[in-house]
């Protein structure tokens, strides 16, 4: 139980290894639900479609057999949405209360927007159950257009959406922070202002508990969380570091990007990280970018453009709004160096970037002047 009142029906899933079709998850997911019991008793979202019977299972043991009288629905994400036909099937009296745009999904996902069992709520919508009053806020675009939250002022809970999940079941024995922070730049990343938006609604409650529809109910150091939230969603660096993202055919960028890591940690720098785009996944690589505040991006020109697997990086840092960090670059060609104009042109589009000067290039192998070169460069990187 979270609260007398308030029970988690949610599920586990230790089977999937692809989140969305891309996020490795090697230690699940949780698909969160809960009930709320009063006068009224209603159950707040769905699960993903391999577990609607565990999850209707879970609602009879809870309610001993009795019929819940809401469903609510805060996002229509299939994860989370994929049991509303099952359980109006099964709960022919229940009401399903959802965002107007909410009910235009249901009806493309199920053939039905249930127009004579269902309530329209809005910004400030109550739905009373007894003691427990929800309170609706919306949320549009973090991260569909027609996500709300929800506020129960007698628990002080906030059940608030796809905001504050993670990877990971609930059995999982990881840090929160990194999961937390790789989901949310994955997934919601480009959303910033709308999360910052939400952010400044949720600072007008009074939050003691929140449950999120992914990872574990936050219930001690909110403030921890939603410092982050906030951090993360003004594009703020959280933490001072060097992160090096590179790409190399035969081996000479590589040997340029330890040098580089090398002679940053003979400076002190305090963090540097290092990842080679094309073995090691992309969503951690992602995730490091926003988190320090430095970047340096080393690739191979290839085609007259860049290595296939920089411009995929480069596109997930500029489709998040990747900004206010410092970058910069290595290249490598070995007759025609292209890939340092290439990536540049791909960052135009991103705001407060600052290029650290000297820019290295490499034409085959490293030689005594592009050695020089990466010194320099760690020297700037280090002040």
């Amino acid at each position: 139980m979270i609260t007398k009142d308030i029970a988690y029906i949610g599920v586990q899933d230790h089977s999937i290894d692809l989140f969305e079709g891309q996020y490795t998850v090697p230690n699940g997911m949780a698909y969160n639900s809960y009930l709320i019991t009063d006068e009224k008793t209603a159950v707040m979202d769905t699960v993903d479609s391999r577990f609607v019977e565990q999850w209707l299972d879970n609602i009879r043991a809870v309610l001993n057999g009795a019929a819940p009288d809401y469903l609510v629905v805060h996002h229509m994400e299939p994860d989370h949405s994929s049991g509303i036909a099952a359980f109006m099937q099964a709960y022919p009296s229940a009401t399903v209360v959802a965002s107007r745009m909410a009910f235009v999904m249901m009806k493309n996902y199920f053939g039905s927007d249930f127009a004579d069992r269902r309530i329209i709520v809005s910004e400030g919508s109550t739905l009373s159950l007894g003691r427990h009053q929800l309170t609706f806020v919306t949320a549009p675009m973090v991260h569909w257009p027609e996500v709300m939250v929800s506020y129960d002022a007698c628990d002080k809970v906030l059940f608030s959406a796809d905001g504050f999940g993670k990877f990971g079941a609930l059995d999982a024995d990881e840090d929160w922070a990194c999961e937390a922070r790789r989901y949310y730049i994955g997934i919601v990343g480009k959303y910033g202002a709308q999360v910052q938006d939400l952010l400044k609604k949720a600072a007008t409650l009074d939050i003691a508990i929140i449950c999120p529809l992914h990872g574990p109910v936050l219930k001690e150091n909110l403030g921890y969380y939603i410092d982050l939230y906030d951090t993360w969603s003004s594009y703020r660096p959280e933490s001072k570091g060097v992160l090096i993202a590179y790409t190399s055919v035969y081996g000479h960028t590589k040997q340029a990007v330890e040098l580089l890591a090398e002679t940053l940690e003979s400076l002190g720098c305090e963090k540097v990280s290092v990842t080679d785009l094309a073995r090691e996944d992309m969503a951690e690589a992602v995730e490091d970018a926003f988190r320090y505040d430095r970047i340096v991006l080393a690739t191979t020109t290839y085609n007259g453009d860049i290595f296939p697997y920089m411009r995929e990086f480069i596109h997930h840092l500029t489709e998040r709004n990747f900004q206010n960090r410092t970058v910069a670059l290595i290249e490598n060609g070995s007759w025609a160096p292209q890939a340092a104009k290439v990536m540049t042109k791909m960052l135009e589009q991103c705001q407060n970037l600052t290029f650290v000067q000297p820019q290295v290039k490499l034409q085959c192998a490293l030689s005594d002047a592009s050695r020089e070169c990466i010194a320099q460069l760690a020297q700037a990187l280090c002040k």
